[in-house]
């Protein structure tokens, strides 16, 4: 399930006032989920037993496969991970010294359907493959792109002086530019 959630992709969620990035990964074999506030990260990782035995504790009234239920929770999940929860379904979050659960509430086959996440801090192998790696590698390619696009803009310059020395003028002045200079840019991306 871990390698599987690697291709997740973060989302921004919202409960109360708090936000955080999540990202989950459902099959029929269990469920992993990974929050952070930025501050902290937080997991949970089931198994199809540990949901089963949830489920019954926390809906005594259905009796469904385990499956259904990971379907029913992915059904919740997703939706809400790409910025349209359910018009049914009530999220909350409550942050303790140790963890932090999500508690879910909405409807199952017409009966009212809980579900508690009980998320306990992720190791810090496990907040370094998902967060900080994913993130350095993407800075070295933007970085990268940067350049190759600072190096374009260069070559573009002495394209157009040369055109310019050979004589040749625009045929509208609102297209004329101010030769690319680096040092300024650079001056400028690093105060934004």
């Amino acid at each position: 399930l871990e390698i599987s959630l690697l291709t997740q992709p973060w989302a921004s969620v919202r409960f109360g006032e708090s936000t955080f990035l999540a990202k989950v990964c459902f099959r029929d074999t269990g469920y992993i989920l990974l929050i952070s506030d930025l501050s902290s990260v937080w997991y949970e990782s089931a198994d199809a037993e540990a949901v089963g035995q949830r489920s019954k504790e926390l809906n005594k009234r259905l009796t469904v496969h385990v499956s259904f239920f990971l379907n029913h929770l992915c059904n919740l999940m997703c939706p809400l991970l790409a910025g349209q929860p359910g018009a049914t379904t009530a999220f909350s979050c409550h942050r303790s010294p140790g963890g932090l659960r999500l508690n879910v509430k909405s409807e199952l086959s017409g009966l009212p359907f809980y579900w508690d996440f009980h998320c306990c801090p992720a190791p810090l192998e496990m907040v370094f493959r998902h967060l900080v790696r994913p993130l350095i590698q993407m800075n070295l390619v933007l970085q990268c792109q940067v350049q190759e696009l600072i190096s374009l803009l260069l070559q573009k310059d002495a394209e157009i002086e040369d055109y310019r020395e050979s004589g040749a003028t625009l045929s509208r002045d609102r297209l004329r530019t101010e030769p690319f200079r680096e040092e300024t840019f650079q001056q400028s991306f690093m105060a934004e």
